[in-house]
């Protein structure tokens, strides 16, 4: 898979150099390349932004920029297209797994008081928020959204049951996990998981995760 993201702070994804995904890039499992949107400004101050038509508070990221570094990164439309916007559908874990059958991804990271419309009704596919609340830009958002799909990505995590088994992928909470020792200050691993009963491990995880959704995330029960 290849990803580009489209920022005025491209220092910012950094991350994605360590852990998991950094191992990943490293192998080759996937390709990430961040674009400055200041390089392609046609103003002589390499400026993006200006104040919105209509008034308001704040500024607004200009189109010609914006336009000019997608035609010149995916002059062919090859890519999935993504605006990260608070307005944009919620992301989840089902779009996560769709996304990671693209072959392609082109993140745009708005930045002040959004994106002019006309930019985005001509050159994105889609928006995506990844919650209700806003953030001083749509690096961060990207970068989440980044990950959760490049968990699906064959080969990132090493053990495809992974993602089979975590918090969202059978519409639960996940179940909680422990490892040694078996007694850690006086408090045991429950019984069952030092078993060797898999049916029985089974249950027990199924049974505990519907108690933490109930507790944690009701929602996800009404939703089944």
């Amino acid at each position: 898979m290849r990803i580009d993201v489209l920022t005025l702070f491209p220092e910012m994804f950094s991350p994605l150099d360590s852990s998991l995904m950094g191992k990943a890039r490293q192998k080759g499992l996937f390709e990430l390349y961040c674009h400055n949107v200041r390089d392609y400004s046609a103003d002589k101050h390499k400026k993006c932004d200006d104040a919105p038509f209509g008034g308001g508070a704040g500024m607004v990221m200009m189109p010609q920029p914006i336009h000019d570094c997608i035609m010149t990164v995916d002059p062919l439309h090859e890519a999935k297209r993504i605006y990260l916007s608070p307005r944009g559908k919620v992301f989840n874990q089902q779009m996560a797994k769709q996304l990671s059958q693209e072959s392609r991804l082109l993140f745009l990271c708005g930045h002040y008081e959004g994106v002019d419309q006309r930019v985005l009704d001509m050159d994105v596919d889609e928006e995506i928020s990844i919650g209700d609340y806003v953030l001083s830009g749509g690096e961060l958002a990207a970068m989440v959204v980044a990950d959760c799909v490049l968990r699906y990505v064959p080969q990132v995590l090493g053990n495809s049951q992974s993602t089979e088994e975590e918090s969202f992928s059978s519409g639960l909470l996940e179940y909680p996990q422990y490892t040694r020792p078996q007694n850690f200050l006086g408090m045991q691993v429950p019984e069952v998981l030092v078993s060797g009963n898999h049916k029985s491990i089974d249950d027990w995880r199924r049974e505990q995760s519907l108690k933490i959704t109930a507790r944690n995330r009701p929602d996800l029960l009404e939703e089944k």
